[in-house]
């Protein structure tokens, strides 16, 4: 599934795409990957559903304006405004990594709607960030200045740190491409720059608040973000349910599909 339609909001041009038929869902990616670690589950799945994908502002198809931000405040309110440009009634919603704060705050700041919530590997409380992306954060200006072939080494090794059993080369190339143009490079090292741990620390203290069904999902082998912090977080959220993946990482799409695909059938079948 492609995201050709475009979504003008605030100056951003906001990719996104839309197939099948029946109850809307909607997927939100993290970082630094875009809607493709999604696109083969909303195949499958547009069947019995209507699946929506996007790219956040700064990923993948969309707009990457150095002017604009892509903190996860401005991203909850883009995704918000997307939800209502799509006149959907209370989506389920499946979030992965960066996708999970952004999708928690547009529902507890913006007053999104939701019929149901899927959290796998997510971002969302506190602490979070990988050794690589502290360094990064601490300096982004310095790493913006890298020559091409060095920027596209130490990017293949950090998304390739994402999996635990390993990505075949053409799913690599397909998620680092948006980031080795030269307005992919200098906005790679932007989105961890704007990284603000203070919208996680709010989220920890509102998740208390949701009244909708969710269901956190983690790989058992996420390198990335302990499984004793998806279990916190499930722990968090009232009456939440948690799964625990074995033998996958953070990009539980890759590592996990049929463990993964059929978690997420039997949750949106519910």
């Amino acid at each position: 599934m492609e995201v050709e339609e475009r979504f003008e909001w605030e100056g951003r041009s906001i990719a996104w795409g839309r197939a099948g038929s029946g109850p809307p869902v909607v997927f939100c990616h993290g970082t630094p990957f875009s809607s493709r670690v999604w696109s083969k589950y909303a195949d499958a799945l547009c069947a019995g559903f209507t699946v929506h994908l996007w790219d956040m502002p700064g990923y993948g198809e969309s707009s990457k304006d150095p002017a604009h931000a892509v903190d996860f405040g401005a991203q909850a309110k883009a995704f918000a405004a997307l939800l209502e440009h799509w006149e959907l009634d209370r989506p389920r919603v499946v979030a992965h990594d960066f996708g999970g704060a952004v999708s928690l705050r547009a529902m507890l700041a913006e007053k999104a709607a939701y019929s149901s919530l899927m959290l796998v590997d997510v971002v969302a409380i506190p602490p979070s960030g990988s050794p690589f992306f502290q360094f990064v954060k601490r300096h982004p200006t310095t790493l913006n200045e890298l020559p091409a072939y060095i920027h596209e080494a130490v990017l293949r090794a950090y998304v390739t740190a994402a999996s635990h059993r390993g990505l075949r080369e053409p799913d690599l190339e397909e998620l680092v491409a948006p980031w080795l143009t030269d307005e992919g490079q200098s906005a790679f090292y932007r989105q961890i720059a704007q990284y603000d741990e203070t919208f996680l620390i709010e989220n920890e203290r509102l998740v208390g608040e949701l009244a909708i069904p969710v269901q956190v999902v983690w790989g058992r082998d996420d390198a990335w973000i302990p499984t004793a912090t998806g279990r916190r977080l499930a722990g968090l959220i009232p009456a939440a349910s948690y799964v625990e993946v074995p033998e996958a990482g953070h990009l539980m799409q890759y590592d996990a599909p049929v463990a993964l695909a059929t978690v997420l059938r039997e949750w949106l079948s519910r």
